[in-house]
């Protein structure tokens, strides 16, 4: 797995205003959103392209309630366990849905439907 890092970047408030419409509308978060956008940038660059397979397979699935291990922080997409988080730090609620938006190395960020 792919250690991850974090940075400070500075942006003009519309600009990070429409960061989160397009992430919105992707249904991703804006992190998701701007790693995706780098990634294919660099590897634009570089013309290979870099999709990870949980970026294929995973983003925008739907995932139930029921898929959702809250005691043991997991959730199953396609037969497959992975960490999650959900969008905002909001609670886990095993009546409702939820997409995944972000797949960051064995981390899902989910974002709950219907909010």
């Amino acid at each position: 797995m792919e250690q991850m890092t974090t940075f400070l970047l500075r942006l003009p408030r519309k600009l990070k205003k429409r960061l989160e419409e397009r992430a919105a509308q992707q249904n991703q978060s804006v992190n998701g959103l701007l790693q995706t956008m780098i990634e294919s940038e660099l590897a634009k660059q570089q013309g290979t392209p870099v999709i990870s397979l949980e970026n294929r397979q995973f983003i925008g699935q739907v995932v139930h309630g029921a898929q959702v291990d809250s005691e043991n922080g997991l959730v199953q997409v396609k037969g497959i366990f992975y960490r999650y988080l959900i969008e905002s730090n909001q609670e886990f609620d095993a009546q409702k849905d939820y997409i995944v938006l972000e797949a960051n190395g064995n981390i899902l960020t989910l974002r709950p439907l219907g909010h």
